[in-house]
């Protein structure tokens, strides 16, 4: 499964035929081949990839030797992508083609700690009829006597965001391998700037 890193620069929209498609700018690559993972050695066939450069002065030892064996300087990320074995030293975007279906995942947006209706939605309590400071709790929580706790699962108030989500089955609208490009139709997670793995989707649709 081929795939790449990149950081997220922001939305835009491009013409194509007489429509407008929105799309995500994603700056990708070159990532440096860190490792390479064999079933005779590892077990399984598998790829690591870096991204963005870090001066040695900022890398601890054991990374600085990690990358030293593959001739690179130490990466601010690295990601193993299974079941890949890309040709050369380093993974750019054409290894994407305009058409191409990808899931793309990246780390959501941090929101600290939410309540119910910012977190789940809840509708809170009416706004009139005697309610007094309670319009956005999110009411009763339990069973009466049995079964005498709480469910796992339940919706309530707590951390909101940073979490990894990712978002399949999106199209490439355009690769432009001078710039390092990928313009990706849609939206992607996480904020601007942070990081993104783009791999050929598991889910082809239609």
């Amino acid at each position: 499964m081929k795939g790449i890193l990149g950081t997220k620069v922001g939305m835009t929209q491009v013409w194509r035929d007489d429509k407008l498609v929105p799309v995500t700018v994603v700056l990708a690559g070159p990532c440096p081949v860190v490792q390479r993972k064999t079933p005779e050695r590892d077990g399984y066939v598998a790829v690591q990839l870096g991204w963005v450069e870090k001066s040695e002065k900022a890398a601890i030892r054991p990374e600085v030797g990690h990358a030293k064996k593959a001739g690179v300087k130490p990466q601010r990320h690295l990601v193993e992508l299974r079941d890949y074995t890309p040709e050369g030293d380093a993974v750019t975007v054409d290894i994407f083609a305009a058409g191409d279906v990808v899931d793309v995942t990246g780390t959501s947006k941090g929101r600290g700690t939410a309540g119910v209706i910012k977190r789940w939605g809840f509708a809170g309590m009416p706004a009139t009829h005697g309610t007094k400071k309670k319009h956005r709790h999110p009411g009763s929580i339990g069973q009466r006597k049995f079964p005498g706790r709480v469910y796992k699962g339940k919706r309530m108030a707590g951390h909101y965001g940073a979490e990894r989500v990712t978002t399949v089955g999106l199209e490439v609208v355009e690769v432009r391998p001078d710039d390092g490009v990928l313009l990706i139709k849609g939206a992607l997670p996480g904020p601007n700037g942070g990081l993104l793995v783009v791999r050929d989707s598991k889910r082809k649709v239609s």
